[in-house]
């Protein structure tokens, strides 16, 4: 049986995770260990981790900075990976797998690979808002050819990128791709780290695997909906992004990115400070570019 180890990231949502905690005990196929990463919360997460009691083998990384999502899936992925895991399974602290979802997953994982090849990246699972409806931040981006297992009675559709909501990442991808950028701290380190396993395969989107993600509102993202509350993260999205496009695929594709921020802040009528805090991070991104973090 296939080794897993379960990596949540956390930061100051201690009764969410309590309940993303609850829901992996819960799993028809349980990890076999449990990676938490603190990302230095101040909400008592940990002093709960020092004495939490779990059937689960738990390993509790206390990172003495918020170093972000991407900070802390690197650290997590890379512990998991140490522990001799054969896959590393990733999550929000904000995600609540079904109990049968890791089992699925494996299993989706299996025919994929059976048919594409051993160099099949990852498979996701289908990701709800707390209401039964798709969650509208988490969908997949599909292959051309996305319906391909399906038309041979497999229950997986093929995509090239997914958001860090229950995604299993086998151990050989470690070790041939690295880990997420670290310095991206947050938003796009998932995109980019899933398109960046997918270059010679495409992943899985594995259809009766479910996991809810207990988010604020079901919207998607647009550059139109930047304000005052949001535009720190925006600046890192916008940052990192531009930041690959300009050094994973060319310039041109630079420019049509800041085009569409451009015309998305225009279009959303964003306020004018706000616009000119995202033209320097189109600037900046034309510099950022970090370098990929080995396991070995």
């Amino acid at each position: 049986m296939a080794r897993v180890a379960a990596v949540i990231v956390t930061f100051n949502r201690l009764e969410k995770l309590k309940t993303v905690i609850a829901s992996i005990e819960a799993q028809t196929q349980g990890p076999s260990s449990l990676v938490i990463v603190d990302n230095a919360s101040t909400d008592g997460t940990g002093d709960y981790l020092s004495t939490l009691e779990t059937v689960l083998n738990l390993e509790v990384v206390a990172l003495p900075v918020n170093s972000g999502g991407a900070g802390g899936f690197s650290a997590g992925m890379r512990r998991g990976y140490e522990l001799g895991a054969d896959f590393v399974w990733v999550m929000d602290d904000d995600g609540y797998p079904e109990p049968d979802a890791l089992e699925r997953l494996i299993s989706g994982f299996d025919a994929a690979a059976g048919e594409l090849g051993e160099q099949m990246p990852f498979a996701c699972s289908v990701v709800k808002y707390i209401d039964g409806t798709i969650c509208e931040m988490n969908n997949p981006v599909p292959t051309w050819d996305w319906g391909r297992l399906l038309a041979i009675g497999q229950n997986s559709v093929m995509v090239t990128r997914c958001s860090f909501v229950s995604v299993l990442i086998p151990r050989w991808a470690l070790e041939h791709y690295g880990l997420p950028y670290k310095e991206y701290f947050i938003w796009f380190d998932d995109a980019e780290y899933t398109l960046r396993l997918s270059r010679e395969c495409a992943g899985v989107q594995v259809l009766d695997s479910v996991t809810v993600h207990d988010m604020g509102e079901n919207k998607g993202v647009n550059f139109g909906m930047i304000d005052a509350s949001n535009a720190w993260k925006f600046a890192y999205g916008v940052r990192n992004e531009a930041s690959y496009q300009r050094h994973h695929r060319s310039f041109l594709h630079f420019l049509l990115f800041a085009a569409q921020v451009v015309v998305g802040m225009r279009r959303g009528g964003v306020k004018g400070n706000l616009r000119r805090q995202m033209y320097r991070k189109l600037w900046e991104g034309l510099r950022f570019n970090p370098s990929v973090d080995r396991v070995l």
